[in-house]
């Protein structure tokens, strides 16, 4: 891996094959220039995907029959450099089917270029927010996502000696594949964490409604950071609507204040999208709600890891901790000193009880409200 990231650091000619070939012998796969170009049909403007900071992603198709997409580094962009690099960095640390598969890169002259599979639905983004689209995702395919997303961050924060905080969870950077299967992408931010190191402090870089209060206000990541943006997609995901975008009424500024209330009103199940009433099962909507409002706690060490956000999303009954007021940057929040168990019945969307009893519930006398913190937000950009 060294060898590649020599090459984004210097562009001397007449290294290139021997450092490819170094590349290849650490098993990573070395692509031709000449198999990119042929199978993006030179870069064609209507195979291209997107574009980031870093530069033009396009889509391909290899000789063998495999799609791909190539990531094309921008020769322009500094901080797309950097990403860039980190990105190959992380990304040839990791395989699981929930994080998105690298498969090699290419070092031609000034031209740099990752190559990864092609991940057929796109983007998350592009199905939970965009009008009429909202009904392409059931309940089942939402849990399945809220689970696979769960268990693509666990093996990132636990899966190897250093943990790789990814920074930037979001429903942009998660992918789906022809199964609806979610894929997380996009590791240009991610850090990576010796095992006996927990936290770091650094400058902020991430996406607005899905950074953690205490890293936007002081810098300090840790992986906690990635389970607060985590349940702020698992409540996206179950309401189809945005935090950063939400409409705010009287009582509730963003999304996060409204699906509390709702909870502690014993109304879970109206935090839930209206497309999903007719197939969805109360049950997981309403432990998921609850998942989603433990991981945006404002004090991250009562914020579930993501090992325990797996058992929890694998159990069919459980007691779930009593979640405490949400933290957001430029919240006024209330910290519970001590957390309690509970379990509740739903309440639907017309204000009677459900029959469905869970294994977790609200207890609206359950808090020891005692200690406040006030929050600003200072965001600053890599």
């Amino acid at each position: 891996m060294d060898h590649l990231l020599k090459h984004f650091r210097s562009t001397k000619k007449g290294n290139n094959e021997e450092e490819l070939g170094r590349i290849a012998a650490q098993g990573q796969k070395q692509f031709t220039w000449e198999t990119l170009v042929s199978a993006t049909k030179s870069f064609n403007p209507t195979h291209k995907l997107g574009e980031g900071g870093f530069g033009p992603v396009y889509k391909g198709k290899l000789d063998d029959g495999r799609e791909i997409a190539v990531k094309k580094l921008s020769q322009s962009s500094g901080q797309g450099k950097k990403e860039f690099m980190n990105e190959a960095k992380v990304l040839a640390r990791v395989q699981h089917r929930n994080v998105v598969n690298l498969f090699g890169y290419c070092v031609h002259g000034e031209e740099k270029l990752l190559v990864y599979e092609y991940v057929a639905n796109e983007s998350l983004d592009k199905h939970l927010f965009k009008s009429g689209s909202r009904d392409a995702l059931d309940w089942k395919q939402r849990y399945n996502i809220i689970t696979g997303i769960a268990r693509g961050l666990h093996y990132l924060h636990c899966g190897s000696h250093e943990v790789i905080t990814h920074r930037d969870i979001k429903a942009s950077n998660i992918l789906l594949d022809d199964k609806w299967i979610p894929k997380i992408a996009d590791f240009g931010m991610a850090r990576l964490f010796p095992e006996d190191q927990t936290y770091v402090n650094t400058r902020v870089a991430g996406t607005n409604g899905y950074m953690a209060p205490e890293y936007v206000m002081h810098g300090r990541l840790s992986s906690k950071a990635d389970v607060y943006s985590f349940g702020v997609l698992v409540l996206e995901l179950i309401s189809g609507q945005k935090n950063s975008s939400f409409n705010p009424s009287f009582d509730d500024q963003n999304l996060l204040e409204w699906a509390y209330r709702l909870y502690k009103n014993g109304k879970s199940l109206e935090v839930m999208d209206p497309t999903l009433a007719s197939l969805a099962i109360p049950d997981q909507v309403a432990m998921c709600v609850q998942i989603g409002l433990l991981c945006t706690q404002a004090d991250p060490q009562y914020r579930p890891n993501m090992d325990l956000v797996v058992v929890m999303l694998s159990k069919k009954t459980g007691t779930l901790e009593e979640p405490m007021r949400p933290g957001y940057p430029g919240s006024r929040y209330r910290r519970s000193r001590n957390p309690t168990k509970s379990s509740f019945s739903a309440v639907t969307n017309s204000g009677q009880s459900d029959s469905h009893t869970y294994g977790f519930t609200s207890d609206t006398n359950s808090h020891n409200d005692s200690a406040t913190a006030t929050t600003t937000t200072t965001t600053s950009t890599l």
